[in-house]
């Protein structure tokens, strides 16, 4: 990521496929005030006292969180997710949610977290800085298929070692862009339940993408066997930070104490964060009153518009590849039915040096797959994101990726 962000500022006219941010377009800087606002009188509301008031803006406040009940509410209007504010914890971006999930659950060498790859680097970095080594479980082409994860599952086991938790990104994953289908996430539910693992669902993309989206594992989840890690950033206010974890699964701690996996989380963070910023959390509090809870309703139009973003880009990737050249070239992608990434193949090493190459001579920027697959892999892949462009850059971008890639199979057939 260090090296894109170099690549991205030594090439500042270039265009962009790298980074998966929310578009500009939606913000005012404004409605900071306006949120922070309606936060505000809901709690007179609620009868807290001026002092009260002033502290859950000023104070540090529980390390737990203090809107829980507003994201319960919210979970259980768009994804009739019924879950208690008590197993909640609400931390700093999604980033924090993972890490304390990780930390919780593995805890020695024989421990193992199992990935999804290619996989969201975010998962992965958090494990290495745990010195956890992720097991992989390789994604098809097609998708996730639950064979594969069953058979990680009992490798790992005939090894001595005990699988803990699986982590999937279920919709518009990043970075393929795969959905997995409902078959598949009930399978997933019931192979969780017989192998007694945990399954980190980490689905961001949901509320940002049109149309109908298939119900959430963790809606799905009828022996809690799902650990939610919810972020806030794409569908309401990326620069708040702020993210939550749902863990409603009863633990046994050391002494012998009954609770919830949500309590041990939040001892945890008040060791690392303390807690989350008040501020942040009244703005997206604000956010969240506006619509009622339902953000769905809240991002209407940012759904539509990434939907079109994803739409532009798959018409103009045809344009600049007719299917009789796209075959000859050995050029293929997939067709994501929504969220900010796509994958597309392409018929050398899509490495640093390429990237370089297309940054420099061609004006375009992507990222190369190979950096989502924890056990290598993904070297003729790039991935790129539609979120952060305009339609027109959007053209304009396949224009010169075409004249790149194009170039590139050339020299790299000699």
């Amino acid at each position: 990521m260090n090296f894109l962000n170099e690549v991205t500022t030594r090439y500042p006219q270039a265009i962009s496929f790298a980074p998966g941010r929310p578009y500009d377009g939606f913000f005012d800087t404004e409605q900071i005030f306006t949120h922070l606002r309606r936060y505000l009188d809901h709690l007179e509301a609620q009868g807290a006292s001026p002092g009260q008031v002033r502290s859950a803006l000023f104070q540090y406040g529980p390390t737990s969180g203090q809107i829980r009940e507003l994201i319960a509410d919210s979970l259980r209007k768009d994804e009739n997710t019924d879950v208690a504010p008590e197993s909640i914890v609400v931390t700093v971006g999604c980033q924090e949610a993972m890490f304390l999930a990780v930390r919780a659950l593995i805890s020695g060498p024989e421990d193992v977290l199992l990935v999804s790859s290619p996989c969201y680097v975010g998962i992965t970095g958090a494990a290495r800085l745990l010195d956890v080594i992720p097991t992989a479980v390789a994604e098809r082409e097609s998708g996730f298929d639950c064979a594969d994860l069953e058979a990680a599952i009992l490798a790992e086991r005939a090894r001595g070692r005990r699988p803990r938790a699986f982590y999937v990104i279920p919709d518009h994953s990043n970075p393929s862009g795969t959905t997995m289908p409902l078959q598949t996430r009930l399978d997933l539910l019931d192979l969780a339940q017989r192998h007694d693992i945990l399954l980190l669902e980490d689905s961001p993309y949901r509320m940002v993408s049109p149309g109908q989206q298939l119900p959430t594992l963790k809606s799905l989840d009828r022996h809690r066997r799902v650990v939610q890690l919810g972020s806030l950033s794409k569908t309401l206010f990326p620069g708040a930070r702020v993210g939550y974890v749902v863990a409603d699964q009863t633990v046994v701690d050391a002494d012998g104490r009954t609770g919830l996996l949500a309590d041990e989380l939040a001892k945890i963070k008040s060791m690392i964060t303390v807690n989350t910023s008040a501020v942040s959390q009244a703005v997206v509090a604000g956010m969240l009153l506006a619509a009622d809870g339902r953000t769905s309703e809240l991002n209407t139009e940012t759904a539509a518009y990434y939907g079109d973003a994803m739409r532009v880009t798959l018409e103009e990737l045809a344009k600049q590849f007719p299917a009789a050249e796209r075959e000859a070239l050995g050029v293929r992608w997939n067709e994501p039915t929504g969220g900010f990434f796509l994958s597309l193949t392409v018929p050398f090493q899509a490495d640093n040096a390429a990237l370089i190459r297309s940054a420099e001579e061609f004006g375009v920027i992507w990222t190369p797959m190979s950096y989502f697959y924890p056990d290598g892999g993904g070297e003729h892949a790039v991935r790129l994101s539609v979120s952060y462009l305009t339609h027109q850059e959007i053209a304009d971008g396949t224009q010169r990726l075409a004249h790149f890639i194009k170039s590139q199979s050339q020299t790299a057939r000699g």
